[in-house]
């Protein structure tokens, strides 16, 4: 079993930034892919950012790059995802997700289906 903490959400004003984390509580288990996810009131939920723990790569959503980072630290299996000049249009709830098959060979990080751990979500609103 895999359970994801989430914290870090908040308000922020545009321009601001926040870190958010998610802890990966495993046992023998860990996933090759640790991404991060939001959804809008009445919009889809969308893919934000990535990370291969096998590749120790990245991959952003594009609206986001440059500005959000996301980062692992492979000892805590926590995931970071640091934002920083927010705007409004971040403003969304933020989902921690992982799976054990890698981000990038089926060129499908974004999608939420292949995605078998979920955290509980942690608000960010960007005024």
């Amino acid at each position: 079993d895999v359970q994801l903490v989430e914290s870090g959400g908040g308000s922020a004003q545009a321009g601001g930034s926040l870190r958010l984390s998610c802890a990966a509580r495993t046992g023998t288990f860990r996933s090759a892919c640790m991404s991060w996810f939001r959804q809008a009131p009445g919009q889809e939920r969308e893919g934000v950012a990535s990370f291969s723990t096998r590749a120790r790569t990245t991959g952003y959503l594009d609206s986001v790059k440059g500005r959000f980072t996301i980062a692992y630290n492979n000892d805590k299996n926590t995931v970071y995802l640091r934002m920083n000049n927010l705007k409004p249009e971040d403003s969304a709830m933020y989902y921690c997700a992982s799976r054990p098959l890698d981000c990038w060979t089926r060129g499908d990080w974004y999608v939420q289906s292949p995605y078998n751990y979920w955290g509980q979500g942690t608000q960010v609103t960007v005024s």
